[in-house]
C-alpha cells in the first residue's frame, strides 16, 4: 500500500510540476524553466539527503556511468512537457505521457532491458494499454 501512496503522491507532483513550469516558461522561457526547476530540485535533494544520511556516497563508483547521467533526462522531459501543455493542454499532455511511459516500461519488462527481470505479459495487459491509449483519442476529440 505504501508504494501505491508513493506512486500517487508522485503522479500529482509531476502534473503540478508540468503546470507550474508551463506558467514559468510563459514569463521567462522553456530553458529558463527548465534551469530552474533542476536548480530547486537539486537543492531539495541535497538537503534532504544531508538530513537522512542515508547511502554511501563513495559507492557511485559501482553505478554504471550510462545510469549517472539519468537526471539529465529530465531537462529533455521538462522541455517536451511544458511545451506539450502549452500545444495540447495539460489533460491531454499527462494522459499522452502516461501512456508514454507505460508503453516504454512494458517493453523494458518484455525485454529485460537495464538489467531487469524480464516479465511475461499477457492479454489483459495489451487490452490495458490500448484502453489507455483509446482514452487518449477520446480526449482528444
Amino acid at each position: 500500500m505504501k508504494g501505491v501512496i508513493f506512486a500517487l503522491l508522485g503522479g500529482a507532483c509531476i502534473t503540478l510540476q508540468g503546470v507550474a513550469n508551463a506558467r514559468i516558461s510563459q514569463d521567462i522561457g522553456t530553458w529558463q524553466a527548465a534551469t530552474i526547476t533542476q536548480l530547486t530540485g537539486f537543492i531539495l535533494s541535497l538537503l534532504i539527503l544531508l538530513m537522512i544520511k542515508d547511502g554511501h556516497m563513495r559507492e557511485y563508483k559501482k553505478v554504471k556511468p550510462l545510469y549517472l547521467i539519468g537526471g539529465a533526462f529530465a531537462a529533455i522531459i521538462i522541455f517536451n512537457e511544458v511545451t506539450a501543455i502549452q500545444m495540447i493542454g495539460v489533460t491531454l499532455t499527462i494522459s499522452a505521457l502516461l501512456i508514454a511511459q507505460l508503453t516504454f516500461t512494458f517493453a523494458i519488462d518484455v525485454k529485460g532491458w537495464f538489467g531487469v527481470q524480464k516479465k511475461k505479459m499477457k492479454w489483459p495487459h495489451y487490452a490495458g494499454i490500448m484502453l489507455m491509449i483509446a482514452g487518449v483519442i477520446i480526449l482528444k476529440l
